[in-house]
């Protein structure tokens, strides 16, 4: 047995129920993917997004995801074939989607770590290596986390270092960590949580993602995001906490974190609202997107959402098919 595959074995739980977990991350990636491809769609119209949706309807079928989906798939792929995160395994998961559909609107820093490992180079050295040795902040690992978070919901321990396992592969900086493990702290609390009192889940979220995230600028966002009022419009929160301009996980998860809490059991206003925030709007409403619908459950979704987004050529296991 290699030292990876003995790894995942000791954090396996086998108690577990494989089925039900793979349920609940399957409904986050559903509500990711969504909210990638709508954030993708409306994002040039950000600003004037409710008029233009009042005159104009929903865009037209097929809403196309990006890599943030593409990255997605590939984490609840590992769950269904490890139950847990092999890190080896997935970093070659990410390239095989990677080369087989490299216009998802990938990167150049990720372009890069593909390439590298594709070429023989080991995730750990192309992932270490990023923006000159620092390792990369940015925004990828917790875009893609949510359905992670959700198949743990029972054991917010195990979701930090699922987390974190499934973060160092493409950003090894702390603060690329740390918005992975804020992200799925919240889809796991809520995933948990479906059903119960909205307001006592949102403080439960608040009280969970910043006790169990690193110190650090994501942590001090995130901190910040609590304390702004719900009634604020997003744009102007979003100048408070930034909407992903930067592209960083300090720069896009507190604001992402603040508009899932806003609107955690009505998807499509929070959808609506997190666009509103403009900056990097498919991943803002990837990772809002898995939140919601973590809470709201598949039902919460809009079913003229669902149909109108390209079919996810999800690869699992025959008994786990989507």
């Amino acid at each position: 047995m290699s030292d990876e595959e003995s790894k995942v074995q000791q954090r396996s739980a086998p108690t577990m129920k494989r089925s039900g977990l793979l349920a609940n991350a399957l409904i986050a990636l559903d509500g990711l993917s969504l909210g990638d491809a709508f954030g993708q769609l409306m994002s040039v119209r950000a600003r004037s997004i409710r008029t233009v949706l009042e005159t104009q309807g929903l865009p037209s079928p097929r809403w196309i995801h990006t890599d943030d989906t593409q990255m997605a798939m590939a984490v609840v792929e590992e769950l269904a074939a490890h139950q847990a995160i092999a890190s080896d395994s997935l970093a070659w998961r990410f390239v095989r989607r990677y080369q087989n559909d490299p216009g998802r609107g990938y990167g150049k820093g990720l372009r890069m770590q593909m390439e590298q490992i594709a070429c023989g180079d080991t995730w750990q050295a192309a992932s270490t290596a990023a923006f000159n040795g620092r390792g990369s902040k940015g925004n990828g690992a917790a875009m893609r986390v949510a359905p992670l978070g959700a198949y743990f919901s029972g054991d917010l321990s195990r979701v930090v270092s699922e987390a974190r396992e499934s973060a160092i592969v493409t950003h090894a900086h702390a603060e690329g960590i740390a918005g992975a493990v804020a992200v799925a702290i919240a889809a796991a609390v809520v995933t948990a949580s479906r059903g119960s009192d909205v307001s006592r889940v949102c403080e439960e979220l608040w009280d969970e993602v910043i006790a169990r995230t690193p110190e650090g600028e994501t942590k001090e966002g995130i901190v910040k995001a609590r304390s702004v009022p719900r009634h604020m419009a997003p744009d102007f929160a979003a100048r408070l906490l930034g909407s992903g301009f930067l592209v960083t996980a300090p720069d896009t998860v507190p604001f992402a974190l603040w508009c899932a809490a806003r609107h955690l059991d009505n998807y499509q206003e929070a959808m609506i609202s997190t666009v509103e925030g403009d900056g990097d709007c498919d991943t803002n409403c990837a990772i809002v997107g898995g939140i919601v619908a973590s809470f709201t459950g598949i039902e919460g979704i809009p079913e003229c959402w669902i149909s109108a987004r390209e079919p996810l050529d999800l690869e699992l296991p025959a008994q786990e098919e989507h």
